[in-house]
């Protein structure tokens, strides 16, 4: 056992039973205690990535394992010719944090690109026409979701587009409204927050001006809020700064604490009823342990007043991140989900130096570090990291 655990071995191992469409792996981890994850040899890191923006209560929460161990002694899948209280509790839940209005529903599912496939099919069984989506976006990898990423290399080898899709540029009203007045649209998608294009945030008079053109043009208006939603900024969602309504939302990541489940929000009866029974479905989407699993996030954040502890965290981060170093040049975000921007390609190399320190971070592109740590990072862990930035830049610079 003890032969299993050293480097080379996890290392080889990998290679010949994985595929490798991540590339090799950085770490081996082995287990985790609130913000900190410790690797097969029994190094710790303060992780800053929480698992791409997934472990809004880092790790082993004992509200997250006390519900889903629970409810795995009832209940864990049932199928869903059958409903349950957790996945009637979370729906409900869901509609009154996003301040759905009456008529409105979710579409329970397990991923990101999920909840985006089912926001596509609602646009396109209403009418079917093109999708706008905004330069730089991401928003999935399955081929529906894939023909709204914005990055060619991602979409490129596996031949045309499956939607047909409109790529425009973001914080450019005029070019919305133009092709708007095409005719031939059936939804407009965005992020709040870009995250892969560098945690670069849509100004809230923008998202204002997109629901307000497309209200005028009888065309959908969906935020995607994989992301960025579930408090990550701390609000529940971000596009509510912008005070707006869309009419749909799609929401994943932070939402589950580690367990998988996305989530599509239909705002309002018209758009609600456009789905009829049968014309989409999941086979694990809304399972009771998943629900359990979001049930338990939601309740922390409320209980332990998280929105306003990332709200805090994220200024305090901001701030003194920004005054730092000379080559930093930018911090963009809010919250819990923060870009640091540099004046040359050297987040790569703070990522190993960062790693070697002892610090999980993210290069989301040659120039920016992505931040998106747990809900619950305290004061102490984020001025620790703020204390090394400075000497691992001047490293890396050396």
């Amino acid at each position: 056992m003890a032969e299993q655990q050293t480097n080379g071995n996890w290392q080889e191992r990998y290679r010949n039973a994985l595929l490798g469409v991540f590339g090799n792996p950085q770490l081996c981890l082995d287990h985790g205690q609130g913000c900190v994850v410790v690797d097969n040899d029994g190094k710790e890191y303060l992780d800053l990535l929480g698992g791409i923006a997934v472990n809004a209560l880092g790790y082993a929460h004992p509200a997250w394992v006390e519900a889903v161990s629970h409810q795995s002694e009832t209940l864990a899948h049932v199928s869903n010719f059958f409903t349950t209280g957790p996945q009637l509790d979370l729906a409900e839940k869901l509609l009154a944090l996003a301040k759905a209005p009456k008529g409105s529903a979710v579409f329970l599912s397990n991923s990101g690109t999920e909840a985006n496939e089912a926001a596509i099919k609602i646009c396109l069984a209403r009418k079917n026409g093109r999708i706008i989506a905004l330069n730089h976006a991401f928003h999935g990898r399955s081929l529906g979701a894939l023909s709204l990423t914005h990055k060619i290399a991602y979409r490129q080898p596996f031949g045309p587009s499956a939607v047909d899709v409109t790529f425009i540029a973001p914080e450019d009203p005029d070019a919305l409204a133009s092709e708007l007045d095409r005719g031939d649209v059936s939804g407009v998608f965005m992020e709040p927050i870009q995250g892969e294009a560098g945690v670069v945030p849509l100004s809230d008079e923008y998202l204002q001006q997109v629901r307000e053109l497309t209200a005028c043009h009888d065309v959908l208006m969906v935020v995607d809020e994989v992301q960025c939603g579930m408090g990550r900024t701390g609000r529940w969602f971000a596009h509510q700064s912008a005070h707006i309504t869309p009419d749909v939302m799609t929401m994943a990541k932070a939402l589950g604490g580690g367990f998988p489940i996305g989530a599509t929000m239909a705002f309002g009866s018209d758009v609600s009823g456009i789905l009829a029974a049968g014309q989409h479905g999941t086979t694990f989407g809304g399972n009771p342990l998943a629900c359990a699993a979001a049930l338990a996030v939601i309740s922390t954040i409320e209980s332990d007043d998280l929105l306003t502890h990332v709200r805090q965290i994220g200024t305090l981060m901001s701030t003194a991140l920004r005054q730092s170093h000379p080559r930093i040049t930018e911090v963009r975000g809010t919250g819990a989900l923060l870009g640091v921007q540099f004046d040359s390609d050297i987040a790569a190399d703070l990522v190993a130096a960062a790693r070697h320190a002892g610090f999980i971070v993210n290069a989301v592109n040659p120039s920016t570090l992505r931040l998106a740590p747990p809900y619950i990072l305290t004061k102490a862990e984020a001025e620790s990291f703020i204390a090394a930035l400075p000497r691992l830049i001047d490293a890396v610079q050396a």
